[in-house]
């Protein structure tokens, strides 16, 4: 009788394990020095987005000026899931970059600690008030600055309007005592110990996809922290001016296709690494930041490792925004409508890339305004090749989430410029056909959920799930009567709206094979 063993498991990447890290060509990293390096930067939203790009970015500049200072804490979400996979192993983790080439693995260095708000609330308001952090980095996503759509802080939700309570607390007693639950809290609480021990100025730098985002940012931190000078009823005289005189918010505009980590990734980090990393992300070659040169005080010299500094960034946001991030919505909806599970995929199907290629020259390139050093028709054609790489496995409905934010943003706005010039994008309207098209697939029965936060809404606006086919005319006229996702100018225009109700046949002819 033979005797049967369990695999071998390799040891978790860590400080003690760097020893055993298989040495290749293909494997680099982290710097000698990564131990040294002390917290600069306070990061909120420690996902796989900030690893493969912020992380390196500021990993090499401070590799190329020899400062040590710029080491990152990162602030988890909802869930302590980053802080298990990245604590044990002493912050570090691998970046997997992808290629036609090849793939070659990075270990990273840059990120000094995780902390989740519900456990180090207090932990992360004295880091960002200390006197030696002086930039606070954000990927929240649109949904994590929790504003109204007139642009107030959203206090019918229970955790921010708790967490109101927690900052003004801050300010009058000294210490909030409650875990922070949103990162607009957990960040104006630091603000607000920062206020109160006199710290040096500060930076507030959003990298999510939204236009101006750091205006955004801006007013999700004053209105927050004019809702606590009310709760604390005076008690936080002069922090609301302090912030106004003391804290910047410029944009950035952030790329680099980071998907969603899988299994088969992590297999093939421990197959190169010969150790095992739970923090590992898996990236495209191609990166790119641009960021407003407006700071309140010290930061990295990220221009040193490749990042442009602007006086505005808007034309650079508003290029990536209309023509990457529509194109990436608009074949996520039509790939997944056609049974495709990755972007890829939807690139190979001659069709839906013709259409997509169709919409950014017709409809979306000429409302666009280069910026300095992009040529525009090769801008579009670098994105389609980079979203062919086969070894990115961005999935479809991965790309497709939150469509209610990024519908208006990516793909409405430049309908509206499009109408005001006077031309109907009929690209576009296939677009948003697509995209309805997609929520109506979501209320058939055994169908994913929809992954939206005005996930009723919409269901509630599509009324029933046959009414693509059934009766297409009133099912636009339902979405478009939602004031706070299609413009009045973009509803108002007859041309548009009967393109829309005419794409949702050619969205169906389109993608019958993943029905038949």
């Amino acid at each position: 009788m033979t005797e049967s063993h369990a695999p071998a498991v390799a040891p978790r990447l860590s400080a003690r394990t760097l020893d055993s890290v298989r040495a290749s060509p293909e494997v680099s990293g982290p710097p000698a020095w990564w131990q040294q390096v002390q917290v600069g930067i306070v990061h909120l939203g420690v996902g796989a987005f900030v690893r493969s790009h912020q992380a390196v970015y500021t990993e090499d500049a401070m590799a190329l000026t020899g400062e040590r200072g710029w080491g990152i804490l990162g602030v988890t979400g909802r869930t302590d899931a980053a802080a298990r996979q990245l604590c044990p192993q002493n912050g570090l983790f691998t970046v997997l970059t992808r290629s036609t080439r090849g793939t070659s693995a990075r270990i990273v260095g840059s990120l000094k600690d995780v902390l989740f708000p519900g456990d180090d609330s207090d932990h992360i308001a004295q880091s960002i008030a200390a006197a030696t952090t002086h930039v606070a980095t954000l990927t929240i996503t649109e949904k994590g600055y929790r504003l109204t759509a007139g642009g107030g802080t959203d206090l019918s939700r229970s955790d921010v309007s708790d967490d109101v309570a927690v900052v003004a607390d801050e300010l009058t007693r000294g210490r909030g005592t409650a875990p922070s639950q949103t990162p607009i809290g957990i960040l104006v609480r630091g603000l607000a110990r920062r206020f109160v021990l006199g710290a040096e100025p500060f930076t507030v730098l959003s990298c999510d996809n939204m236009p101006a985002n750091g205006e955004t940012t801006r007013t999700a931190v004053l209105t927050f922290a004019a809702d606590v000078a009310r709760v604390a009823d005076g008690e936080a005289s002069g922090f609301v001016d302090w912030l106004t005189r003391n804290v910047a918010f410029p944009s950035s505009m952030v790329d680099r296709i980071t998907p969603a980590t899988t299994g088969s990734d992590r297999r093939e980090g421990e197959r190169l690494l010969g150790v095992r990393d739970e923090g590992l992300v898996a990236a495209e070659s191609f990166a790119q930041w641009v960021i407003e040169d407006s700071f309140a005080g010290p930061r990295p010299a990220w221009e040193l490792a490749g990042a442009i500094l602007t006086d505005d960034v808007e034309p650079y946001e508003r290029v990536k925004l209309r023509v990457l991030n529509a194109a990436h919505s608009m074949l996520a909806y039509l790939g997944a409508l056609a049974g495709h599970d990755t972007i890829a995929e939807a690139v190979a199907d001659e069709q839906l890339r013709e259409r997509v290629w169709e919409t950014l020259t017709t409809d979306v390139l000429p409302a666009l305004r280069a910026p300095r050093g992009i040529d525009l028709p090769a801008y579009r054609d670098s994105v389609l090749e980079r979203f062919a790489n086969p070894a990115l496995a961005h999935a479809t409905r991965q790309v497709a989430t939150d469509g209610s934010l990024k519908v208006p943003l990516r793909i409405l706005s430049t309908a509206s410029d499009r109408i005001a010039s006077g031309h109907t994008p009929h690209g576009l309207a296939l677009a948003v056909a697509a995209w309805i098209a997609f929520v109506a697939a979501s209320m058939r029965d055994g169908a994913p959920p929809l992954d939206d936060p005005q996930a009723a809404l919409l269901h509630e606006s599509v009324a029933d799930a046959d009414a693509v086919a059934s009766d297409p005319r009133a099912l636009v006229d339902r979405i478009f009567a939602r004031r706070w996702l299609v413009p009045a100018d973009v509803a108002a225009d007859d041309a548009f709206l009967a393109s829309v109700v005419e794409k949702l046949a050619e969205v169906a002819a389109l993608t019958a094979g993943a029905r038949a």
